[in-house]
């Protein structure tokens, strides 16, 4: 590879590095037949310790339960659940 492309290359590996970093994880490729509905994550989401006020719950690129609220502390958070377990996939403190 001469070096005139392997820069470009480079540059675009690197800008191309934090985007993948903000589109969250990647959970299942199973059909949301099987997935835990709606009402049972927010429910789960508050068992959990969050406060009951989820601002946005939908389904991520990574098909996780994405949910926007706040944690125990009043913080924003973005957490992301594996839709057929219900674990904690990645949590984001926005505050």
């Amino acid at each position: 590879m001469s070096k005139s492309l392997s820069t470009p290359m480079l540059l675009l590996t690197l800008l191309a590095a934090p985007l993948a970093a903000l589109a969250g994880p990647a959970c299942t490729s199973e059909p949301e037949s099987k997935w835990i509905p709606e009402a049972d994550m927010v429910k789960r989401f508050q068992a959990l310790g969050y406060k009951d006020d989820v601002k946005k719950l939908h389904v991520s690129k990574g098909k996780c339960w994405e949910i926007y609220g706040h944690d125990k502390q009043g913080r924003k958070v973005e957490v992301y659940f594996h839709p057929i377990s219900g674990a904690i996939a990645e949590e984001n403190i926005k505050d």
